[in-house]
């Protein structure tokens, strides 16, 4: 059992961090520029957001390396540097968090559909080894592999990651409800075809992050656990659902309006709560609050 585990079985429902991609567009972050390039190239920029989610109260912050698999990279040139920018992006998540928090590195999807074909899942696994390789190296205490909607990648991340290291690993993916009221991802994969693989495949902890506000997670969770009971439970909510005003798209949920939320999520069986789209580190703060 590694250090995330350790502290669930201790019965502490841990929080987690909120977004980071708007931080570092409010940076300066250009919109055809690599996210993860500046663990390497703006450093400080990356250190003062995982810092600013430790000040928060958060007990794990992620790490700036959502798209650092070599699959992604390769759209900006970067595949040569993936052990580069996934080891910088633990390290300085592991800065900022010092003694106060635990850091789980983060895996996000290649972009590329290995079921239609677009992709070997050899190439596929083989990415997500070197990406966990790298994160491992800079210090992560886990691995959460997320805003994932293909069983067949995620699988191949699962068994990547338990490959090459043996932090506690999370996976989540992105579910919506649909007309009939059931929740799937846009692959079509439901609640629990999904527990089945994230499973078999050897995830220590399942969830769910993006696509809903709390509401929404609310209702996943319960879903998960009247077919799981035991499974450590992480969510990553977003802001609300995302609306369109004045040209750009807005999370609406206040941090008050989040926080409000979070003790019927953890009645529900949530285990590790946190934020996705549009939470900042005043959600987090809120949170931090409500379950203290």
């Amino acid at each position: 059992m590694g250090k995330v585990l350790d502290k669930i079985a201790k019965g502490k429902v841990l929080v987690s961090d909120g977004a980071w991609g708007t931080f570092l567009h409010q940076k300066g972050l250009k919109a055809d520029e690599c996210p993860e390039s500046w663990n390497l190239q703006r450093p400080d920029d990356v250190l003062e957001i995982a810092s600013s989610y430790v000040e928060a109260g958060a007990d794990i912050i992620l790490t700036n390396s959502f798209g650092a698999s070599p699959l992604k990279l390769e759209g900006y040139g970067l595949e040569m540097q993936t052990l580069d920018l996934n080891r910088s992006a633990a390290e300085l998540s592991k800065q900022a968090a010092g003694d106060q928090a635990l850091v789980m590195g983060s895996m996000g999807p290649t972009g590329k559909m290995v079921m239609m074909g677009e992709v070997s899942p050899q190439e596929v696994f083989k990415g997500f080894m070197e990406q966990a390789k790298g994160l491992a190296e800079g210090g992560a205490d886990g691995i959460v592999i997320e805003t994932m909607t293909d069983p067949e990648e995620a699988r191949l991340a699962i068994e990547a990651v338990k490959k090459v290291t043996a932090l506690d690993l999370a996976c989540t993916f992105t579910f919506s409800k649909n007309q009939d009221g059931v929740y799937r991802t846009m692959m079509g994969t439901d609640v629990a075809s999904y527990l089945e693989m994230a499973l078999s495949a050897g995830a220590d902890i399942i969830g769910a992050n993006c696509g809903n506000g709390t509401a929404g997670m609310i209702e996943l969770v319960r879903d998960i656990r009247a077919l799981d009971s035991e499974i450590p439970v992480l969510v990553h909510a977003n802001a609300g659902l995302p609306l369109y005003q004045d040209g750009k798209t807005v999370f609406p949920e206040s941090p008050g309006e989040m926080a409000s939320q979070i003790e019927e999520l953890v009645t529900a069986g949530a285990n590790i709560v946190g934020g996705c789209c549009g939470t900042t580190p005043e959600h987090i703060r809120q949170i931090v609050l409500i379950l203290s």
